[in-house]
């Protein structure tokens, strides 16, 4: 196929064929997700499935690839499978519209894929995912605090229990431990100490859940940064 011959000439055929032949997972489509979900589809991963709960709002314009003027109001998924199809309609796309917590996780995968991507922003959930797929053998590549940090290039990938300065990534380690797990979960995650939360921090209800999210600031060229790594390290496992 054409448009991906590129990817092809780079890494083979055989790699080229087993993207196109694996399922990816990805949880969240905000402004790591958005990023991860497009570089699979543009590398050419047969089949993805996007769980995002959320509506695009205005604040979101700054990092999300799918928040625009004329997306302002639709729902996350909707406007990813209608982009990522325009991409590359051979793709199986589904769009999940659920709040991942310990009752839908287990329904989503049901059926394992071949990974699941984890760029899910709330502590609860996020816990609740990587103890799943750890639990059940699932692999899983995992997006730690984009928020609050300025520079692109601190972004690593590494094993969770590896990490440091990343408060997110402690509060993962702390919470993992209790349940016996404490290693083997791969993720990607800054090495840069986070930014002051006291510069704006406040709540704001999600109006497609009625949950509540923290706002932190955040730039572009790290959150995207964050979710091409995502996509590039599941990208390297899907081929290894």
């Amino acid at each position: 196929m054409e448009r991906f011959s590129r990817t092809e000439k780079l890494i083979g055929i055989e790699n080229l064929e087993k993207l196109h032949a694996s399922k990816a997972v990805l949880f969240g489509a905000g402004a790591v997700g958005s990023f991860a979900a497009e570089a699979l589809v543009r590398s050419g991963i047969g089949e993805l499935t996007i769980v995002d709960f959320d509506k695009i709002c205005e604040s979101n314009i700054n990092r999300q690839l799918y928040a625009l003027e004329s997306t302002i109001g639709k729902y996350k998924t909707e406007v990813a499978i209608e982009r990522l199809s325009d991409i590359n309609p051979g793709i199986k796309l589904t769009g999940i519209r659920r709040f991942a917590d310990a009752g839908s996780i287990p329904e989503i995968l049901s059926e394992p894929p071949n990974i699941v991507l984890d760029a899910i922003d709330s502590v609860g959930p996020k816990i609740e995912l990587l103890a799943y797929a750890a639990a059940n053998g699932i692999r899983i590549v995992s997006s730690m605090g984009a928020a609050r940090r300025h520079d692109p290039l601190s972004v690593r990938v590494g094993d969770l229990f590896e990490t440091e300065k990343c408060p997110l990534a402690r509060l993962m380690r702390k919470a993992l431990r209790k349940r016996g797990i404490t290693s083997g979960i791969t993720c990607v995650y800054s090495d840069e100490l986070p930014d002051r939360p006291e510069r704006g921090l406040i709540d704001e209800d999600l109006t497609a859940s009625g949950h509540t999210q923290k706002v932190l600031g955040s730039m572009p060229t790290v959150t995207g940064i964050f979710g091409l790594l995502l996509a590039d390290t599941a990208i390297k496992i899907l081929t290894a």
